[in-house]
């Protein structure tokens, strides 16, 4: 079951107590449906448990309808309709629509409590909704072919303090929201908390797994700077011993040459901690510059002679 699937189950789920949240779930249902004028109502999803919600939002709100299940070549569809003249008429005064709106509009009057909006929104996902799973990004979509009732849906998310955002779609509109805090707060506001919770605990596997990695990254680049420079300095103290000087040169670089050569896997810090006494990395590192620079002046006046 894919992640927008889900979030429709869970939302379908939802028990719904009071008729005028009853109202606007089935307003949304009509919205988002197929279609909605003086036919009636038409809506069809995938999903029985959200057909099966729709259908008792609207008995709730003390208006009719038909569930239907359709097999086609996809697969099953449930259609939930309203269609027989005298329903379709109650439907309508209910709504507060004629049937004939050349430019279907939200009523606000179908939008009672601050519940109802939650309510509306929810059953509008459910009939034209997606929702990117969070493994692979945030976002969560509203479709709908009825481009004033998009502007309309956009403008009631805004007044919700969401930051929706509307495109079109080959023909349809689209409002959206793809911040993962906005996609968080609007999965909570249509009552899906468990998806909300399923995508912050996908943010935050992503944020350690974020991290590790750029720890992992800068470990391995500060290993290959201790690698290399732990090899130059190797070269330069085995040039040395080939000359036969090192034995010459003062103990301390004697000293550090003898522990680099020794433990040539260790960083500078475990290094300078192997003296007895310890010394700084600093100190460290001006004996091994030192051993370094000792090497390529000879080698330079080698070259010259």
């Amino acid at each position: 079951m894919s992640f927008s699937q889900r979030v429709k189950q869970e939302i379908a789920a939802r028990r719904l107590s009071r008729p005028c949240c009853a109202k606007a779930a089935s307003y949304a249902a009509a919205c988002f449906g197929r279609y909605f004028d003086a036919r009636g109502v038409v809506v069809q999803t995938e999903l029985e448990a959200a057909a099966s919600c729709i259908q008792r939002a609207y008995r709730m709100a003390g208006l009719g309808g038909s569930l239907i299940q359709k097999e086609r070549a996809s697969g099953t569809v449930y259609e939930f309709a309203v269609k027989e003249p005298q329903e379709v008429a109650r439907m309508l005064e209910c709504f507060g629509h004629t049937g004939r709106e050349a430019s279907l509009r939200i009523n606000p009057q179908n939008l009672v409590c601050g519940q109802c909006v939650g309510w509306f929104v929810a059953v509008a996902f459910l009939c034209g909704g997606t929702a990117t799973d969070p493994q692979k990004g945030y976002n969560l979509e509203f479709c709908t072919a009825r481009r004033n009732l998009a502007r309309d849906f956009e403008a009631l998310l805004a007044e919700h303090e969401f930051a929706p955002r509307r495109t079109l779609r080959k023909g349809t509109g689209v409002v959206y929201v793809k911040a993962s805090e906005q996609v968080e707060d609007l999965l909570t506001f249509m009552g899906a908390t468990g998806a909300s919770l399923e995508l912050m605990n996908s943010k935050i596997y992503k944020d350690i797994r974020n991290m590790t990695n750029r720890l992992t990254n800068c470990e391995t680049a500060n290993m290959d700077k201790t690698a290399v420079a732990g090899a130059q300095t190797a070269r330069a103290i085995r040039y040395l011993q080939q000359q036969g000087v090192l034995e010459a040169l003062p103990e301390p670089l004697r000293q550090a040459a003898a522990l680099r050569m020794q433990y040539p896997e260790y960083s500078l810090a475990q290094l300078a901690a192997a003296f007895e006494p310890p010394i700084s990395k600093s100190g460290l590192s001006h004996r091994l510059k030192k051993l370094e620079d000792t090497a390529r002046r000879m080698q330079e006046r080698k070259q010259h002679a």
